[in-house]
């Protein structure tokens, strides 16, 4: 295993730069430093990185060239041979952390591969920031990007949620957030929560929370701006043990052993697997009275 390599002053490596979603106060220094002084500036979008450097009184000396979806792999060999010619690269996306949901992670994966130093300038992040502002118990959490467009594949993607006890924080089109939530309610049930938040640091910044009803109800009149989603995590079903049995009974029956099948089915149902292999016992004893 190769160990990350963040370079020497002089090396030349590749850095991540998070940039602000919305309010210009969260430009880190280090950011600016590193609009200045980085030798060549990959942006997913070269007029809207001039215009944050103008915005932050920083000068560009380095050369800005474009690295969005598109045009990513075949910029990759540029960028690389910039890096082990022993100069700076800077990558920044329109918002937030790139390789996150925006271009970069091929870039990165390139550099490891060739053991070229790669470093990193953390800074806002939309997925932490509507985790903070959720109210919803998040110590554990999963980052699912986009939800799927289409609303079939987007149901299948929300039934693996289902029993998913982590939450999970995902992006959504303004123009699609109706059918997602209508879907979800329809997969996960009309009460589990969950929390939309929108325009996240910038002027029209809001946060609805609720059940995933009240949400559906809400958004039925349309959402503007940047949307991210925070489900909450599946709570732990405690079923009735005597309910499992005819289950653990199907399972046998296909040559599965009772203890493995007790316990698959346990598992899958949030209940004791020794008092499921005990109820199992006691109804096989009562229907040979």
């Amino acid at each position: 295993m190769a160990d990350e390599a963040t370079g020497e002053p002089g090396q030349g490596r590749l850095v991540l730069a998070a940039t602000p979603m919305g309010d210009i106060g969260d430009a880190s220094q280090r950011l600016r430093d590193a609009l200045g002084s980085a030798d060549v500036v990959a942006a997913e979008d070269t007029r809207r990185t001039k215009s944050l450097a103008k915005a932050l009184g920083v000068e560009i000396t380095g050369r800005v060239v474009s690295f969005y979806d598109h045009v990513e792999t075949a910029r990759i060999p540029t960028l690389l041979g910039e890096i082990e010619a022993g100069r700076t690269v800077l990558l920044v996306t329109d918002a937030g952390m790139p390789s996150v949901s925006d271009p970069g992670y091929r870039l990165v994966a390139a550099c490891a591969a060739r053991s070229l130093p790669v470093t990193c300038l953390p800074g806002p992040s939309a997925v932490t920031t509507a985790l903070a502002l959720s109210a919803l118990p998040v110590e554990r959490f999963c980052f699912d990007g986009f939800a799927p467009r289409k609303s079939g594949q987007r149901r299948e993607w929300l039934r693996t949620l289902a029993t998913e006890p982590r939450a999970c924080v995902f992006f959504e089109a303004p123009h699609r957030l109706a059918d997602c939530l209508a879907d979800a309610v329809a997969v996960l049930g009309p009460d589990r929560r969950a929390a939309v938040c929108r325009e996240l640091t910038k002027t029209y910044e809001e946060v609805v929370r609720g059940t995933l009803a009240e949400l559906a109800a809400w958004a039925v009149d349309g959402a503007r701006g940047e949307i991210t989603v925070v489900l909450e995590g599946a709570q732990p079903r405690s079923a009735d043990p005597a309910d499992l049995v005819d289950e653990v009974e199907a399972l046998t029956a296909t040559g599965v052993r009772l203890k493995d099948a007790c316990a698959q089915v346990a598992t899958a149902n949030g209940a004791s697997r020794n008092e499921l292999y005990d109820a199992v016992l006691v109804a096989r004893r009562d229907g040979e009275a």
